[in-house]
């Protein structure tokens, strides 16, 4: 009877989104993504509906039109929003405030108030040295900023804010904005009825920010919107249909008498890492006549110069030259700050965007002040601007391709990012891969790229065939659609870069999260899809791990939960250890590395670390004390049952390494130490008819995926009856988009459901509880790259995006790859 229900929960499922399905392929559409800094996506189904963005929401804009007979359509992006400043915010420019953190008058928001007894301040406000100019530290501040305007008309006045924690702002006593909670970067409010709230003369922007929990910052100014004059017969072209493969986004357009096919490639081809490192994507543009008849057709493809800025006020420059057979746009900010800033919502400011095509009279590039410039150009009523350098801020590089055609005509773009230094290693820069001898060029990189073309697309054709392929067989369409979404993601995530000691490192961003490089407990959910296709790159999510404790720089008796914040690899930034977790996963991943490969040279390598480590799982991993694991996000739980799993796994894991290299001694001492901690486990968590949470916390319950590895890497040392009466109380537990994390939320991981789903090795359980997770890509209504962590009961995103652990959504994959 269960499995029938199961059967009948999947057609159910399957059927409410099939029509979903024809509109909706994902939650956002990777269109050029090579990794962290360089990744620009579309949120929305169609992709003329919104600006293109950089997966941390902020524009990066792309725009596409194409002209057909003298009628031009935007195919691709939205106008991007740009700002003249009105009052500066400290990235435009230095400025003073006057400010209290006494509580003032009713009246201190006034433009008569006198606060002549105030203090006088630089911005910003705040209580980080390093980047505030007055330090404040208090509950509460009250600032006030004067200003005179000439003239008072600006209905498309924005205030610019970036703000930590709780805000009111008055715009001459007239309250524009009033929220609770903080951003960490500048946000852009409109102001109603400015031009009745604005005087002619002084007037006063207040603010009363009060500090509750964390950092504090305030940093605040006034923009207005610059509108363009874009043609009023500018037309949308009809997208048709988008299709989202492992290595390709590809839409379909109807503009007017002609279809217009546009392919972004990205080559992440993970089986080839000197192809997968070179920064360089493709965009293709196939233009077909309809009706077989003579068509006019020319292409305009802009980038703004905002892919090689952190923030828009950054100033930039870019020029234009002639690379061999090749025309070339370039940008980059003035200032290069290399490898100065970490964390996590940012862009990076440093290095040189790239926009390439073939020097031939069809194709033609110029550099413009805006995209509305830029039409101009296409539509014959100015002339393409001459000059090969210019200077600005928010700039386009626009190319112009010809495709007159009777049938069909292609050109291409390339795309491409020169970081030039790309990771600091324990204080050693490393540039990028593709130029880690310092023996390549931007250029030629790019030439190879072009000469390439035709074989390079034929490689991803043949991976985006294996991806989906391999899934398919082992899950079934759903799945294998699931996984073709979730490709670049996983892989535009990190950075492939060479140590000092000769060793790959293959170096995850801890995306939307704390910007941690190289997480350990990442690299762990993550590893099925690079164990399935690459265990190179899985060795180089190890090896700075490895590297951190054997060169004594990590001195305690586990692994380390980080090597730094990203791009800077300098050591352990995370304030608390996760000792079980992290040992937990380095002695798993090293045993499934030496499956996969069929030999144990990688973890010999490292026997003493990997000792060390499952010596520590033995003493104190089997009852966790009071500790956070790899969801920190849920808080701190003693006696952790699914982390004592992860325990049990990496002994277990030790003891089959040891076996691998002819250890047979040690391998009876670790698999018997395991083996007995079976039956207390299952004793400490039984609860009836699953098992808990935490040991001996009666009524509650967990994902335990952990377990997998038992079956997966054939240890088999639990009873087969423990998974599947799991299975049998999750099915149960189950909401519209998935299954629960544990009992004390409703909110749910998608890379643990996937290893979850997995626990049995019976494909009805996988389907029951994968075909949930698709549904909730499918129907979330967070537009953002995929969010690990959403909510079960209405789709919603919780925390995080554009994470690498969705790799994890290839257990299944990895689980038929071990069983043939």
């Amino acid at each position: 009877m269960i499995r029938y229900c199961v059967l009948l929960l999947g057609f159910w499922l399957a059927s409410l989104f099939t029509i979903d399905a024809q509109i909706r392929k994902a939650p956002a559409y990777p269109l050029i993504t090579h990794d962290p800094y360089f990744s620009v996506w579309s949120f929305t189904d169609d992709v003329t509906a919104s600006t293109t963005r950089h997966w941390t929401g902020t524009e990066h804009s792309l725009t596409g039109f194409i002209k057909v007979d003298n009628k031009i359509y935007r195919f691709l992006g939205d106008v991007e929003r740009m700002y003249d400043v009105v009052l500066p915010a400290t990235e435009d420019n230095d400025y003073t405030v006057k400010y209290t953190e006494q509580k003032p008058t009713d009246d201190w928001n006034h433009i008569q108030y006198d606060d002549k007894n105030w203090k006088e301040g630089l911005a910003p406000f705040g209580d980080d040295k390093g980047v505030v100019k007055t330090f404040w530290k208090s509950n509460d501040l009250w600032v006030r900023r004067s200003f005179t305007l000439t003239d008072n008309k600006m209905d498309d006045l924005y205030l610019k804010l970036n703000h930590d924690d709780n805000i009111i702002v008055y715009l001459n006593g007239v309250e524009i904005y009033n929220t609770v909670g903080w951003v960490h970067k500048f946000i852009y409010i409109p102001i109603r009825n400015a031009s009745s709230i604005l005087k002619k003369g002084k007037n006063v922007l207040a603010v009363h920010i009060k500090n509750t929990a964390g950092g504090q910052h305030l940093d605040f100014g006034l923009v207005k919107e610059r509108k363009f004059d874009v043609s009023k017969d500018l037309l949308v072209a009809k997208q048709q249909n988008v299709e989202v493969k492992a290595t390709q986004t590809t839409y379909d357009f109807s503009c007017g008498p002609v279809d217009l096919n546009v392919t972004f490639t990205s080559p992440l081809i993970l089986t080839d890492i000197d192809l997968m490192a070179r920064p360089v994507s493709y965009v293709t543009f196939t233009a077909t006549s309809k009706d077989g008849k003579q068509r006019d057709v020319e292409i305009l493809f802009n980038a703004s110069t905002n892919l090689a800025v952190n923030t828009p006020s950054q100033e930039v420059i870019a020029s234009r030259y002639n690379s061999s057979n090749l025309s070339v746009l370039k940008a980059g900010t003035t200032a290069q700050p290399v490898l100065e800033k970490k964390g996590d919502d940012l862009r990076i400011d440093w290095g040189y965007l790239h926009i390439a095509t073939s020097k031939n009279a069809a194709s033609k590039q110029f550099i413009v002040a805006s995209g509305e410039e830029a039409l101009k150009v296409l539509n014959k009523k100015i002339k393409a601007p001459e000059i090969s350098h210019r200077k600005g801020k928010q700039m386009v590089l626009s190319t112009i391709l010809k495709l007159n055609t009777t049938q069909s005509a292609s050109s291409k773009v390339l795309v491409a990012y020169d970081d030039i230094w790309s990771i600091q290693f324990f204080g050693q820069n490393l540039r990028p891969w593709w130029n880690r001898n310092n023996n390549s060029t931007i250029e030629q990189q790019l030439q190879a790229a072009y000469q390439d073309y035709e074989s390079v697309l034929a490689s991803c054709k043949k991976l985006n065939e294996t991806i989906y392929g391999d899934a398919l067989r082992a899950g079934g369409e759903e799945y294998a659609r699931l996984c073709e979404i979730s490709y670049r993601q996983v892989m535009a995530a990190h950075k492939l870069v060479q140590s000092p000691q000769g060793e790959l490192l293959w170096l995850s961003k801890e995306n939307y999260s704390n910007g941690c490089i190289n997480t350990v407990d990442l690299t762990y959910p993550s590893a099925p899809l690079f164990l399935v296709y690459n265990p190179e790159l899985q060795k180089g999510m190890m090896n700075g791990i490895f590297y951190y404790s054997e060169s004594g720089k990590w001195k305690k008796p586990f692994a380390a939960h980080d090597i730094g914040t990203y791009p800077l690899a300098n050591g352990q930034v995370y304030g608390e250890d996760m000792p079980v977790e992290e040992s937990g996963n380095m002695v798993i991943l090293a045993a499934a590395i030496a499956k996969v490969e069929g030999n144990a040279a990688y973890a010999k390598k490292h026997w003493e670390t990997l000792t060390t480590w499952t010596n520590y799982l033995v003493e104190s991993g089997f009852d966790p004390a009071n500790q956070l694991c790899t969801d920190d996000f849920a808080g701190h739980l003693a006696r952790n049952a699914n982390l004592s799993l992860k325990a049990i796994m990496g002994i277990a894991s030790y003891a089959m390494l040891a076996k691998m290299q002819g250890m047979q001694d040690v391998y009876e001492k670790y698999h018997n130490i395991a083996l007995k901690m079976v039956p207390e486990w299952i004793r400490l968590a039984d609860d009836g008819d699953h098992y808990t949470l935490a040991f001996e916390k009666k009524g509650t319950w967990s994902q335990k995926y952990n377990l997998v590895w038992d079956r997966v890497l054939g240890f088999n040392i639990f009873p087969k009856e423990v998974a599947q009466k799991e299975i049998k109380y999750y099915l149960r537990q189950q909401q519209q988009y998935g299954l629960p994390l544990d009992s004390r939320k409703t909110y749910t991981k998608s890379d643990w459901i996937l290893w979850t789903a997995c626990l049995t090795g019976n494909d009805e359980d996988f389907r029951a509880l994968m075909l949930p997770v698709y549904k909730y890509a499918l129907e979330t209504p967070t537009r953002v790259p995929l969010s690990d962590w959403y909510e079960t009961t209405n789709g919603q995103k919780v925390g995080f995006q554009a994470r690498s652990v969705i790799g994890g959504h290839w257990m299944k994959v990895l689980d038929a790859k071990l069983k043939k």
